[in-house]
């Protein structure tokens, strides 16, 4: 989101009493017909004369406008110079679209570039009108047609303080929502000047403001970000950040620094000079608040820390072995009762957890409780980002073979079952997704698990759900899993009962490779130790004909023919399943394979033909 250059000022309208212009001088008819005068009263005075103040009516703002158009050189005397600037000025406050069109019209912007190179008052002052100029979108073409924008890039060099403020503000307004023009500025150099500025008056702070402004519309090209990962802006916007304290101008910062975080040098950089420090004071400060203005700026520090921790150095910088101050709050977060702290939590501990080694040292500090006691919270209409993003966190946690182990001694496979009553498919996707990485390469808990009838049956019910891919294949994959890692005939039994065969069948004519393989060998392993109590769910499921398409598919990779083919060796000692391959001539397919440009699959094919030329009788029942 851009945030609009310059605070707008209250509007005067023009007074509805004044006299029309009739006797006016030599002004175009499209420009004078229908304007009243401008009445701008002054104190109150004592006397005959009553009211006294000035009458500023279009008879003189012309008068200034071509006294400015025709004059701006050195030789002019600078008195009068500003005083049409100055009635300009007033004029715009009056009624700011009426005189920028007069501006525009009377030729009178280049006059205003000429002012802007002549004496610094003059300069200053011309800089203000362009700056309430540029407010008005159909003035910024007659500002850049008039080249003010060369004009004024260079004096963003000054050392006059209100120079800079009014040229920074009207270059601001000109090039908003211009990328072409902001990308012209960022080849001038702008970038440099405007970080110049924050470093040389920190405490200025309508200066200051303006310069954040500037960068939030400049900060998302990538020219900019590259600019500005040169100059020393980190440091200039972590020591704003530390020192503000008003909610709007905390959001501005805020919004320039998410931003910059999109860059992996600039992320480095900021966590290189304390942002940690200030995001987590902001949090801090903020948590206990119900203002809308302080949740906005709660939010967008807990998104700004989650995109410092997406960089991998930023990331191994900020958790510092787990002794960084943004890991020291993760505890506090966590069991806050705020739902945004929670999630800023929940994130970070995964960005942290994209490293092994910070995985098993957190697991080791303990935060895996920490993670299952917010689960708990959010079981029943939790917040699902919540649940979402610790799920992920345990995950990530899981990924490394020492945390399995410790994890599941300590009960953790039990505990998020709980989430398994969950009617979220975003929750049921990161549950499954979770414990298929807890039982990986572990026996034991695969053969626990799978054996547990009330995770069989929602695993069989999510199987079969329709509205939800992603669920739906998770929870394939976490069947086949239960199969690959426990190879127990109990859980073959348990799973033929829950009815879960037939998805898995199903799952081996996926269109994903990962998924084919995973249940050809899910269901090789099971034909292999439990091949008699399960031949019924086979031929029910059509196994042999789904192998048959399979091996008959040209886009088939090689892979996945070489596993189909092995799953159908170790049917095949059923003559019940060997009757329907032959009857579906299941060796003629075999004979072309065995010519397969692969040579394993050929192998594979040239043995598959041998087991079903032997004698029926050499075969099993």
């Amino acid at each position: 989101m851009h945030l609009t250059p310059g605070a707008q000022p209250a509007d005067c309208s023009w007074h509805p009493d004044g006299p029309a212009l009739e006797h006016a001088m030599m002004i175009p008819p499209h420009i004078h017909q229908g304007f009243r005068t401008i009445h701008t009263f002054g104190r109150e005075g004592g006397g005959s004369s009553g009211k006294k103040g000035m009458i500023i009516c279009f008879e003189s703002l012309h008068l200034h406008l071509e006294h400015l158009r025709l004059g701006g050189e050195d030789t002019e005397d600078e008195g009068d110079i500003l005083k049409s600037l100055n009635g300009v000025l007033q004029a715009l406050a009056e009624d700011k679209h009426r005189t920028a069109t007069l501006l525009a019209e009377g030729k009178v912007l280049p006059a205003l570039g000429r002012l802007l190179r002549s004496t610094p008052a003059c300069a200053v002052k011309a800089a203000q009108v362009l700056s309430e100029v540029a407010k008005h979108e159909e003035m910024k073409a007659s500002c850049i047609n008039a080249g003010l924008i060369p004009i004024m890039v260079p004096l963003l060099e000054s050392t006059n303080q209100e120079l800079l403020f009014h040229v920074g503000r009207a270059i601001g307004r000109i090039c908003y929502d211009n990328n072409d023009l902001q990308e012209q500025l960022v080849v001038a150099g702008v970038i440099t000047a405007l970080v110049r500025i924050l470093s040389d008056y920190p405490d200025n702070e309508a200066l200051v403001r303006v310069n954040l402004l500037a960068l939030s519309n400049l900060a998302d090209l990538e020219t900019a970000k590259e600019a500005l990962s040169k100059t020393k802006v980190a440091e200039q916007l972590v020591h704003q950040l530390r020192k503000v304290n008003h909610h709007e101008k905390v959001e501005i910062i805020l919004e320039v620094l998410q931003t910059l975080a999109e860059n992996d040098v600039l992320k480095l950089q900021l966590a290189e000079a304390g942002i940690q420090d200030a995001v987590t004071e902001i949090l801090s400060r903020l948590q206990d608040s119900s203002k809308p203005e302080d949740m906005c700026s709660l939010k967008a520090a807990s998104d700004l820390i989650v995109s410092l921790l997406l960089g991998d150095e930023s990331m191994q910088q900020l958790f510092a072995e787990g002794h960084g101050v943004i890991y020291q709050n993760v505890g506090t977060w966590l069991a806050s009762k705020h739902t945004q702290l929670q999630l800023t939590g929940a994130l970070a501990i995964a960005n942290f957890a994209r490293n092994d080694s910070n995985c098993v040292r957190m697991v080791q500090l303990g935060v895996v409780h920490q993670l299952l006691d917010l689960l708990e919270q959010h079981v029943e209409s939790g917040d699902v980002s919540v649940q979402h993003a610790a799920l992920s966190a345990l995950r990530n946690l899981a990924i490394p073979v020492a945390n399995k182990i410790q994890m599941l001694e300590e009960g953790v496979g039990k505990r998020i079952q709980m989430l398994l009553r969950s009617e979220m498919p975003p929750v049921q996707f990161k549950l499954l997704g979770t414990l298929r990485m807890l039982i990986d390469g572990q026996a034991e808990a695969a053969e626990e698990m799978g054996q547990d009838t009330t995770l069989l049956n929602r695993l069989v019910q999510w199987c079969g759900s329709k509205d939800h891919a992603g669920v739906c294949g998770e929870a394939n994959r976490l069947l086949a899993s239960l199969l690959r890692h426990s190879r127990s005939p109990e859980v073959v039994q348990a799973i033929q009962e829950a009815e879960g065969v037939k998805h898995l069948v199903s799952m081996a004519t996926s269109e994903h490779v990962i998924m084919q393989n995973e249940a050809l060998i899910a269901l090789a392993i099971a034909s292999a130790i439990s091949l008699e109590n399960i031949k019924e769910a086979f031929k029910e499921a059509a196994l042999v004909q789904n192998i048959h398409q399979l091996l008959q598919e040209e886009s088939a990779g090689p892979e996945v023919k070489y596993n189909a083919i092995g799953l159908l060796c170790s049917i095949l000692n059923s003559a019940e399943l060997r009757q329907e391959a032959e009857e579906d001539q299941m060796t003629r397919t075999l004979e072309t394979l065995c010519g397969h440009s692969n040579g394993n699959v050929a192998k594979q094919a040239l043995m598959a033909l041998q087991i079903l030329n032997e004698e029926p009788g050499l075969l099993g029942p």
